[in-house]
């Protein structure tokens, strides 16, 4: 009886399941054709189109309980508000599309008051015991309390107006 040695590429190849006959397609779903990873997160909670004749090309702007806050854009930006189905607070950016009409998007905001506060900006983390607070690109002593959230996470805070922030939360 002789034996005879299979080449190294053929037993690779066998061990590898390359040699054997198609049948069941045994990939993980995420590996197979079409499907290509996770969906992105929606950006929008609401979105309208509006004619209106305002001056410029953009517009940004934040809508709370009372009062309308113009980050960008020009006069008469309270039109849009009307146009937008979702209760306060929220963002909302605006564009002027070829045809003259206006294209708004919205979403909804976490807003909270923090008195005392320095700063325009604050990014507050806690991860494997670890606390860091940012002011405005420069790491701070200590921590903000109503920033604060249950296990590891990340909060990024922006000054709106006076001492109303917009929050946003991750957890880690």
């Amino acid at each position: 009886m002789i034996f005879r040695r299979r080449p190294l590429h053929e037993r690779l190849a066998r061990e590898a399941g390359l040699l054997e006959s198609p049948g069941e397609d045994r990939r993980a779903p995420w590996d197979k054709a079409g499907i290509h990873g996770v969906h992105r997160p929606r950006e929008w909670d609401d979105i309208a189109t509006l004619a209106a004749e305002l001056e410029g090309e953009r517009a940004e702007f934040v809508v709370l309980d009372d009062e309308v806050i113009v980050e960008y854009g020009p006069r008469g930006i309270e039109t849009f508000v009307g146009a937008i189905s979702l209760d306060p607070p929220y963002r909302a950016e605006a564009v002027r599309r070829d045809d003259g009409l206006w294209a708004v998007a919205a979403r909804r905001i976490e807003v909270a008051s923090l008195p005392g506060v320095g700063g325009q900006e604050l990014e507050q983390a806690h991860h494997k015991g670890e606390r860091t607070l940012i002011v405005d690109g420069s790491r701070s002593f200590g921590s903000i309390p109503l920033l604060e959230r249950e296990g590891d996470y990340a909060v990024r805070a922006r000054r709106l107006d006076g001492d109303l922030w917009e929050i946003e939360a991750s957890l880690l």
